[in-house]
C-alpha cells in the first residue's frame, strides 16, 4: 500500500499537516498577520485585479499616488488567492474571506512540493522512503516558513517547482523528465527570477547527462522544447505592461530572448547527437558561448545587478536587505540553523552517488548531487538560498538514513536497535540543531535586539494600525518597511515601499528623514503627504538614527517638535506616533 498508493497518502499527509497549521496558526489567520511586505502587497493586488485593475497593469497605486508602484511580479500566484477569496465568499463575509483565503493559500504549493520530494526519493532510495522524505520537509526550517498560513507571496509556489526540477532530473522515464524539468522551470521563471541560477544548473545538469550518454537526447529535447515553450507561454499570458519592456528583473523579453534562444540551440544539439562525447561537449560549450556573448551584445545594461537600481540606492538599502547578503554574514544561530542540513544533504548525495556508482539510478544520484552542491554554493552568495537548499538536502539526508537503518534494526543489542536508529534521524534530519542551538552561549540576541524586533513586530499589527482608520482616507508619509502594511489594514494611502523599480520615492523617504527638518517637510509636500506616520524603535527607525545623528529623524527619537507637524491622538498605549503635516 506505501508503494502503489503512495501519492493518495501524501495528500492524506498534507490534509493533515494543513488542517494542523490551519488551527495551530488561527490567530495569525484571524488578525491578518501578513508578517512580510511581500505578503501584504500580493494581497493588495489581488484586491485591485478582484476590484477591475486590468489583468497585465500590475501597478500598485495606493503607493506614491498617483503614479503609483511599479511592481514586476507576475499575475500567476494571485490566481489560486483570488480563487479562493471567490469560494470562502459563498460563504462568509469578504472579509473572513481574504483571512481563510490567506492562511490556505500557502498551502497549496506545500502538496506539490510533498509529491516532488517524495517522487525523488522512491526513484533514487526506495519505493518505500517517501514517508521519511515527507518527515525531513516538514522539519525543515526555512522551506517550511515559506508555507507557513499568511506566507501568501511567490516563494512557496517557487519551491514547489524546484521539487518538481530535481524529481524530473532524477526521472528514468526521459521524456516526462525532459518535459517536467522544461515545464517546472518555466512557470518558476514566469513567476519571478529568484530562481534562476536554479534553473540554470537544471538545464546545465540535462546536459551534461546527454554529453555523457547521447541516448539522452530525448530527454533534451523535450526539455528544450517545453522550456522555451513554457516560457514563451508565461510571457505571453502573464507579464505585465510594465515587464514588456528591456529590464532584467522579471521574465521580459530579455529573459524570454535567453529562454527561447537556449530552448532552440539544445533541440538542435539533441537532434544533430553526434556519436563523439568530445564533440557533443565541444557543441554544448559553443551553444553555451554563444548565449553568452548574445545576452552580453544585445542585453548590456543587464550584465549588472538586474533590479539596475543607482549607486545610492544600492549603498543605502539593496545591499543592506538581510536575504541578499551570503550566510556567513548573518548571525551564527541563524546561518547554522539554514546551512546545517543543506550540508548534510550534500553529504549524504555524494554517499548515495558513490554506492550507487554502478547502478541504474547512478546518474540520477550524480544530478541530486550536483544540484545540492550548488545550492550549498549559492549560500556562500545570498542567504535566501536557503529555503531552496533544504528542499534539496532532503533526498540525500533520506539516503543516509536508508543505508544505516538496516544495520542498526539487526543488531543484536536492544539498546543499539532502540536508541541508534533514533539518533540517525535526529542527526541526518538535522532536528539536532533546533535541540542544541538555545543552549549555545554565541549569537543570543542583546537586549537591544531584542527591543527592536518586539517593535517591528508591534508596530504592524492589524489592533495598532487599525484605528488609523478613525482619521479620512488621506497619504501617510512612513518608514519604507510599514508602506505595504499601511495600505493593506488601513484605508490609507502610503508613499514608499521596499521595491526596488521604485527607487526615486524609497530615496525620498530616506532623504527626508536623514536631512534637515526642512528638506523633510519638502519631501513630504511634494509626495502630497498629510499624516507622518513613526514606530519609535522599529529597525528601520534605528538605521536612521545611526546613520544620520541630529537629522530630522533623530531630532524627532529626542522628543523635539516642529511647528508644521502635529501630534494626533491614537489609543492608549499605541506604539505609533501620529502627526499631521501642516
Amino acid at each position: 500500500m506505501l508503494d502503489r498508493r503512495w501519492m493518495a497518502l501524501t495528500l492524506l499527509v498534507w490534509a493533515a499537516v494543513t488542517a494542523w497549521y490551519l488551527w495551530s496558526d488561527w490567530n495569525q489567520i484571524r488578525w491578518w498577520s501578513l508578517g512580510d511586505t511581500d505578503d501584504n502587497m500580493r494581497l493588495m493586488q489581488v484586491r485591485a485585479w478582484m476590484a477591475g485593475q486590468d489583468w497585465y497593469d500590475l501597478r500598485q497605486y495606493r503607493m506614491n499616488p498617483p503614479g503609483g508602484f511599479d511592481i514586476h511580479w507576475s499575475r500567476i500566484v494571485d490566481l489560486p488567492i483570488a480563487g479562493l477569496i471567490l469560494f470562502f465568499r459563498l460563504f462568509t463575509s469578504a472579509a473572513w474571506a481574504e483571512r481563510l483565503a490567506c492562511g490556505l493559500a500557502p498551502l497549496l504549493p506545500l502538496s506539490v512540493a510533498m509529491l516532488g520530494v517524495g517522487a525523488t526519493v522512491r526513484r533514487l532510495v526506495s519505493p518505500y522512503a517517501w514517508p521519511l522524505a515527507l518527515v525531513f520537509l516538514l522539519g525543515t526550517s526555512a522551506t517550511m516558513l515559506m508555507f507557513m498560513p499568511e506566507r501568501i507571496d511567490h516563494h512557496g509556489w517557487q519551491l514547489a517547482m524546484l521539487s518538481l526540477t530535481v524529481a524530473g532530473l532524477c526521472d528514468p522515464a526521459m521524456r516526462r523528465g525532459g518535459l517536467t524539468v522544461g515545464l517546472a522551470s518555466a512557470v518558476s521563471l514566469a513567476i519571478g527570477l529568484e530562481m534562476l541560477p536554479f534553473a540554470a544548473m537544471a538545464g546545465a545538469i540535462i546536459a551534461l547527462r546527454w554529453i555523457r550518454d547521447r541516448a539522452e537526447a530525448p530527454r533534451l529535447m523535450v526539455y528544450a522544447l517545453a522550456l522555451g515553450g513554457g516560457s514563451t507561454f508565461g510571457f505571453v499570458a502573464f507579464a505585465s505592461y510594465a515587464n514588456r519592456v528591456m529590464r532584467c528583473d522579471a521574465l521580459t523579453p530579455v529573459w524570454l530572448s535567453v529562454m527561447i534562444a537556449a530552448g532552440v540551440l539544445l533541440f538542435a544539439l539533441a537532434l544533430a547527437s553526434p556519436r563523439s562525447a568530445g564533440v557533443r561537449l565541444g557543441l554544448a560549450a559553443v551553444s553555451a558561448v554563444l548565449i553568452g556573448v548574445g545576452f552580453a551584445h544585445f542585453f548590456p545594461q543587464c550584465l549588472g545587478r538586474p533590479e539596475q537600481v543607482s549607486p545610492e540606492l544600492a549603498k543605502n538599502w539593496l545591499n543592506n536587505v538581510r536575504e541578499a547578503k551570503p550566510i556567513y554574514q548573518h548571525p551564527f544561530r541563524l546561518a547554522f540553523a539554514i546551512a546545517v542540513f543543506p550540508v548534510i544533504g550534500l553529504i549524504g548525495a555524494v554517499f548515495a552517488a558513490w554506492r550507487a556508482r554502478r547502478a541504474a539510478n547512478a546518474i540520477g544520484w550524480a544530478a541530486v548531487a550536483l544540484f545540492t552542491g550548488f545550492a550549498c554554493l549559492m549560500l556562500l552568495w545570498q542567504a535566501r538560498a536557503g529555503p531552496g537548499a533544504q528542499l534539496l538536502a532532503v533526498p540525500g539526508a533520506v539516503a543516509l538514513v536508508w543505508a544505516f537503518l538496516p544495520r542498526l534494526l539487526d543488531h543484536t543489542s536492544m539498546a543499539v536497535r532502540v536508541l541508534a536508529p533514533a539518533a540517525v534521524v535526529v542527526v541526518a534530519s538535522s532536528f539536532f540543531a533546533g535541540l542544541v542551538l538555545p543552549y549555545l552561549p554565541v549569537g543570543k540576541p542583546s537586549a537591544y535586539t531584542a527591543r527592536v524586533n518586539h517593535a517591528s513586530g508591534n508596530c504592524v499589527r492589524t489592533t495598532v494600525l487599525r484605528p488609523l482608520n478613525h482619521y479620512p482616507a488621506q497619504t501617510v508619509f512612513s518608514f519604507i518597511d510599514l508602506g505595504p502594511r499601511i495600505i493593506t489594514i488601513t484605508h490609507h494611502d502610503a508613499v514608499a515601499g521596499p521595491y526596488h523599480r521604485n527607487g526615486d520615492a524609497i530615496l525620498d523617504v530616506q532623504h527626508a528623514f536623514g536631512g534637515s527638518p526642512a528638506l523633510a517637510h519638502a519631501i513630504m509636500k511634494r509626495h502630497g503627504a498629510t499624516l507622518l506616520l513613526l514606530c519609535p524603535n522599529m529597525a528601520e527607525a534605528t538605521i536612521y538614527r545611526a546613520r544620520y545623528p541630529g537629522r530630522f529623524y533623530d531630532q524627532m527619537a529626542h522628543g523635539k517638535r516642529f511647528a508644521w507637524l502635529t501630534p494626533l491622538p491614537l489609543p492608549r498605549g499605541d506604539p505609533l506616533r501620529l502627526f499631521r503635516i501642516d
